[in-house]
């Protein structure tokens, strides 16, 4: 598999159909999601009216990328879905666009685009959103183990896993592509930005004395975890929230980022937050998200799972492979509601008018550097890293990336070690 590194390969000739990710300069773009997602087995590939000019799943390559698309990827496009408008019976609908002129109907031609050009490869300044409503509290954590945010001691020692690293020349970092303000592509440059970027960045310059010594490969949420177990990739940077379950199947750095699970809706929804007004609604989640994982804990009525979820005919309308694809699902109409963690939501409403979040958060949720089960050396050297990252360069981050998006924060979580 060749690989594409910090943002410098030259991508194809333009082609009419834009570039991929959101506007560094206001709302007037959206960030793009990876494209139509390669049918699995028996299943029916999803139709291009949800995708733009993005890289079909399975491993393409998105044009003019420094990351690799690993895996299956999404449904679809913010981009490219640009049927906001509401029709008259409340619902979104494609007879009136709402700000993003004919961009739908460029989506059908860019993700024909798409999927006949782009190589598959082998697997291996928005303001603060608007809060409505108010939420129930739900726990974040299972009462199956103490502190998971609880990570191995800094150190600066060598082992395996750092010196295998260290051979290769290249720190390879699964990250998203679509997330804007988190990690997302630059359209004037080509390079992937953002604030899980900059601290992929800070690590690779630890580990290797470049910053740009790093692979980025772009995985879907559903294969964060799949990645780091196959090896494809060093570590995930990828607003990966720490929890009992994933404890349990990768090895987290100390947390990163304080984040929480919140609704985002129409802005003229009865939706009100997490909560009874659910009840009935079509909500969307990632598949493998915490997320998913507290709607089965607690729908409230909610209908949100696809008929055929799991299986080969797996519709991926209420669950979908990137988060992002919810956004492109409440747009089309084709549900109500989303669930997502309140850290990436704020930027959706943020660039989309039409949406607004609702109500509170209802978990308290910590982000943090996946590696693979095992790797201790790799975590103990990231918790290093974030020693010093939390005295400056968090704040610098948090400043250009995300102030704007999520006023009031602080600073960075304090570290919690493991004792034993």
């Amino acid at each position: 598999m060749k690989d594409d590194d910090n943002g410098t390969a030259p991508g194809p000739a333009h082609d009419g159909c834009g570039t991929p990710g959101a506007s560094p300069t206001g709302p007037a773009r959206r960030p793009a999601a990876p494209g139509p997602a390669a049918p699995r087995p028996g299943r029916p590939a999803a139709p291009a009216a949800h995708t733009a000019h993005a890289a079909p799943g399975t491993g393409a390559r998105t044009q003019g990328a420094d990351a690799d698309a690993y895996g299956r990827g999404g449904a679809g496009t913010a981009l490219g879905a640009g049927t906001g408008g509401r029709t008259h019976g409340g619902r979104r609908g494609t007879g009136r666009l709402r700000g993003w002129g004919g961009v739908a109907a460029m989506a059908v031609a860019c993700g024909l685009t798409a999927a006949l050009t782009l190589v598959p490869l082998s697997r291996g300044d928005i303001g603060p959103a608007r809060v409505s409503g108010a939420g129930s509290v739900l726990p974040a954590k299972a009462d199956t183990c103490r502190d998971p945010e609880a990570s191995l001691p800094p150190s600066t020692t060598d082992g395996p896993a750092v010196a295998a690293i260290k051979a290769r020349g290249k720190l390879i970092v699964g990250v998203d592509q679509n997330s804007y303000r988190w990690g997302y592509r630059d359209p004037a440059t080509g390079r992937l930005e953002g604030f899980d970027i900059d601290l992929a960045r800070a690590i690779a310059q630890d580990l290797l004395g470049s910053r740009d010594a790093v692979i980025f490969r772009a995985i879907p949420t559903n294969q964060r975890i799949a990645a780091l177990e196959n090896g494809t990739v060093d570590l995930v940077v990828r607003t990966m929230t720490i929890n009992c379950k994933r404890i349990r199947q990768v090895a987290f750095s100390t947390a990163y980022f304080q984040a929480g699970q919140q609704v985002l809706a129409p802005e003229d929804s009865p939706v009100t937050g997490y909560d009874s007004s659910l009840k009935g609604k079509r909500v969307c989640s990632a598949e493998g998200s915490t997320a998913y994982e507290a709607l089965e804990r607690q729908s409230f009525g909610a209908v949100f799972r696809d008929r055929h979820e799991d299986s080969p005919q797996d519709e991926d309308v209420h669950t979908v492979p990137n988060q992002l694809d919810c956004l492109v699902r409440l747009q089309m109409g084709e549900v109500d509601a989303v669930v997502t963690d309140n850290a990436l939501a704020a930027g959706q409403a943020a660039q989309d008018p039409a949406v607004t979040l609702k109500g509170r958060p209802f978990t308290t949720e910590y982000y943090g550097v996946a590696a693979k089960l095992g790797n201790d050396d790799l975590v103990r050297r990231v918790n290093q890293v974030l020693v010093d990252y939390r005295k400056g360069p968090w704040t610098k981050a948090y400043d250009r990336w995300l102030r704007t998006v999520l006023p009031g924060i602080s600073g960075p979580p304090a570290p919690k070690y493991r004792t034993n």
